[in-house]
């Protein structure tokens, strides 16, 4: 397979002098874990104390990782990368709500996402979160098999209407909907539910489509019992693949309440995870649809090699690679100078409500090692190329 991720000039095609050099600073900044872990104490207490620094996080992180304030601001963002081939996938990265009026308003702004990728080609997929339309704790007693209190059940039965109803408009008009994944203790009862709208409306084709976090090692053996449920029941398997995001947290919980962690033993055996899962989803590429999520190139290479290898077009509708705006522009832009299918997850919000997303990612990039160093390297090569 021809390495095709080291092309600078096609991955910053679209940014100026200006924004590579901010793209190289910050991630400069985030290269240093004590900076990183001042910069959020910081920045946090600044929201806090209502400082006016939303205009200095505008034009520094947030530009760099989000796409806009609102869905409109969006727009000038979603042209520009579509001009290079590279779709999106509009978030509303608001964390942390739980207050019923609240899930009602995520739900309005899922649907008005739908309503927005209905009108535009750049925009295939729609998300939502699914403690973004209901309470995490009640995910929760669920999936440990408690009973819920009346008032408890009440509340549930409108947290499956929100999905009802979010699944429903995107099967009318027909825009594929992304379900995040989350923490495991709440996953069970969300696996249930959105398995629940696939047998619904997955009937034609992949509509609904859950997460697999790859780092947790029985995510394989979920996928392989809801295939077997998928042939009984006649519905398609919408997949995002993903590592995962909440590691640190999986792993914490799991010492503290003395269980085994659901989190593989080791990165290598998370990235062989990940790639058996995909080789197991192209095996059964007739039932299923698949979102690859990954920043990684030696998955994406893989991917592009067993397409090639059972003669899969490369923008066959079912396969997606998906990376994170701001991040692995090396990948998204090369695929799709290729001619593969890619979309961006493009976060979206008010400043101060999209921060918990921020910190997450600087955290993360921080985190994984390699991750921002490969950034660094290719911003730096990419500066070298145009004399900056």
């Amino acid at each position: 397979m021809e390495k095709i991720f080291n092309n600078t000039e096609v991955a910053f095609s679209l940014k100026s002098d200006t924004e590579l050099e901010r793209a190289y600073f910050l991630f400069k900044l985030i290269e240093s874990q004590p900076l990183v872990r001042i910069g959020t104490a910081v920045t946090n207490f600044a929201l806090k104390a209502h400082l006016p620094v939303e205009g200095l996080i505008r034009s520094t992180v947030f530009d760099h990782f989000c796409g806009g304030i609102n869905e409109n601001d969006c727009l000038s963002v979603v042209d520009k990368m579509f001009t290079k081939g590279v779709s999106s996938v509009l978030d509303y990265s608001v964390e942390g709500k739980e207050e019923e009026d609240q899930f009602d308003a995520a739900l309005d702004m899922t649907l008005k996402t739908i309503e927005f990728a209905k009108e535009r080609l750049a925009i295939p997929f729609a998300v939502f979160k699914p403690t973004g339309f209901g309470r995490f704790a009640l995910y929760e007693k669920l999936g440990e098999g408690k009973s819920l209190s009346p008032e408890e059940q009440i509340e549930w039965d409108r947290v499956v209407a929100r999905f009802d109803k979010v699944c429903s408009v995107a099967h009318e008009k027909d825009v594929a909907l992304l379900i995040d994944g989350e923490e495991s203790w709440m996953q069970d009862a969300a696996d249930d539910l959105v398995a629940e709208m696939m047998r619904k409306y997955n009937k034609e084709k992949a509509i609904v489509f859950n997460t697999l976090q790859m780092y947790r090692w029985d995510r394989l053996d979920y996928l392989k019992k809801l295939y077997t449920l998928a042939k009984v029941d006649g519905f398609y398997i919408g997949m995002k693949l993903v590592r995962g995001a909440y590691m640190e947290k999986e792993n914490k919980r799991a010492e503290e309440k003395g269980y085994p962690t659901p989190i593989c033993a080791s990165k290598q055996a998370t990235d062989e995870n990940y790639d058996a899962a995909v080789v197991y989803m192209l095996e059964n590429i007739e039932k299923m649809a698949i979102f690859a999520g990954t920043h990684n190139e030696n998955s994406s290479y893989r991917l592009m090699e067993l397409m090639a290898e059972k003669g899969i077009a490369k923008n066959d509708a079912r396969i997606f690679f998906g990376q994170l705006f701001g991040m692995s522009d090396n990948i998204s832009y090369n695929l799709a100078e290729s001619g593969y299918n890619v979309a961006k997850y493009l976060p979206f919000g008010p400043v101060r409500d999209v921060m918990p997303y921020l910190i997450r990612r600087a955290e993360e990039n921080t985190s994984v090692a390699g991750q921002t160093s490969r950034e660094l390297d290719l911003i730096k090569k990419e500066r070298a190329r145009r004399k900056l």
